[in-house]
């Protein structure tokens, strides 16, 4: 328990951190925030996405299977659906790739 405790304590203060850090940077070159709440951003962008694709996907991969042992030829409709989601994290791909290119 009190390691779980911990984990979550250092996840949640790690990026506090960085943030100070990054602050401090910006203080002496004046631009060391923004790049840090860019690279915030990238991670949310993917992350987020990747989150919500894996939500999803559990969804429609449980009715999709369950489609299909009815009727076998919804297979490859089940797949397309079962896919679909994905389109997620390419876009949040691509947000990252952008604001990669403000840094």
């Amino acid at each position: 328990m009190k390691i779980k405790v911990a984990l979550f304590l250092g996840t949640l203060f790690l990026p506090v951190m960085a943030m100070a850090q990054q602050a401090g940077e910006a203080a002496a070159t004046g631009s060391g925030l923004s790049k840090g709440l860019i690279a915030i951003g990238m991670g949310l962008a993917v992350g987020l996405g990747a989150l919500g694709t894996g939500v999803a996907q559990a969804r429609i991969g449980a009715a999709g299977l369950g489609s299909a042992v009815e009727k076998p030829e919804t297979l490859g409709l089940a797949l397309i659906f079962f896919l679909l989601p994905e389109t997620l994290v390419i876009f949040g791909l691509v947000i990252a790739f952008i604001l990669l290119g403000r840094m």
